[in-house]
C-alpha cells in the first residue's frame, strides 16, 4: 500500500473549496498529502478550510484567479516559498454556462474557455517548472464526459473540456522525459448541491441518468477520491496522458432500449 502513500507531498487543488474538488482534495489529504487549496470566494474558502482542519488535515488556502497569468505566477511562487515545493497539481477550477450556441454571447464563450482550458495551461506551466528541476511531479486535469460527447446547450464547456483532454496528452508527451505524469479524470454525473434540483424522484433528467448509467445511480463525490489518489501517487508512475472516466459505465454502453 506504500504505492498510494502521499506523506510529505504537497498537493495544490484549484477550486478545492466545494463540490468534487473538495472530495478529491479530501482523498489526497487522507492519503497523507498537505493540501493547498485555491479559490475565488472568501466565504467558501473559510468554510472549506474549517472542514479540512476539523478532519485533522493540513490545509492552507490562497484566493486568486487562475486565469490571471501575472497573479497566478506570484501566487505559485508564494506557495513554493511557504510550502517548499508542489508535488501534485489538480486543475479542478471550472465553470459552465448553459446556453444554446446560436444565442450564446462570444464573451460568455470566451469566459468558459478561459477558466476551463486556459487556466489549467497557466497553472500547469507555472508548476511544471519546479517539477522539471526535481524531475518528478503529478498533474491531474479534471476533464468531463463532454471531453468525448456533445450535449445540448454546453458548446463552450464541451469545447473547453475536449481541448483539456488534448492538452493533457500534449503536456504528458512534452514533460514525460522529466518524470512528470500528466493525466485526467473525467467525472460522470455526480450528486452535488448543483445537481440536487434535478435529482428528485420523478424528474425526467434524474430518471434519464439512472437509466443511462449501468451502475444505476448518480456518483457520490467520494467516488472520485480513489482515482485522484492513484494518479497522484507512485502507483501511476508509468501512466501518462490518460483520461480515466469515473462515470459508472456511461461511456461504455449505448444505453438501455426503452422496452428493456
Amino acid at each position: 500500500m506504500n504505492l498510494f502513500d502521499l506523506q510529505n507531498k504537497v498537493a495544490v487543488v484549484t477550486g478545492g473549496t466545494h463540490g468534487l474538488g473538495m472530495a478529491m482534495a479530501e482523498g489526497l489529504a487522507h492519503a497523507g498529502a498537505e493540501l493547498v487549496i485555491t479559490g475565488t470566494t472568501p466565504e467558501k474558502m473559510d468554510k472549506a478550510l474549517d472542514y479540512y482542519k476539523n478532519k485533522g488535515y493540513r490545509a492552507t488556502g490562497y484566493l486568486f484567479d487562475v486565469t490571471d497569468e501575472r497573479i497566478a505566477a506570484d501566487e505559485v511562487h508564494r506557495i513554493i516559498d511557504i510550502h517548499g515545493k508542489i508535488d501534485i497539481l489538480v486543475n479542478n477550477a471550472g465553470i459552465i454556462k448553459r446556453e444554446q450556441a446560436i444565442s450564446m454571447s462570444v464573451s460568455d464563450y470566451r469566459k468558459v474557455i478561459d477558466v476551463d482550458l486556459v487556466g489549467p495551461f497557466i497553472m500547469s506551466q507555472l508548476v511544471a517548472k519546479g517539477m522539471m528541476q526535481r524531475r518528478q511531479g503529478k498533474i491531474i486535469n479534471i476533464c468531463s464526459m463532454m471531453s468525448e460527447l456533445g450535449r445540448n446547450s454546453v458548446s463552450a464547456y464541451a469545447a473547453a473540456k475536449g481541448g483539456l483532454k488534448m492538452l493533457t496528452r500534449n503536456l504528458a508527451t512534452e514533460w514525460a522525459p522529466y518524470n512528470i505524469q500528466v493525466n485526467g479524470i473525467g467525472p460522470g454525473y455526480f450528486a452535488t448541491s448543483q445537481t440536487a434540483p434535478i435529482r428528485v424522484d420523478g424528474h425526467p433528467f434524474n430518471e434519464f441518468i439512472i437509466q443511462r448509467t449501468p451502475a444505476g445511480r448518480w456518483g457520490n463525490p467520494e467516488d472520485l477520491a480513489g482515482t485522484a489518489v492513484f494518479l497522484a501517487s507512485k502507483a501511476s508512475d508509468f501512466v501518462n496522458g490518460q483520461i480515466i472516466y469515473v462515470d459508472g459505465g456511461i461511456l461504455a454502453t449505448i444505453g438501455k432500449p426503452a422496452n428493456e
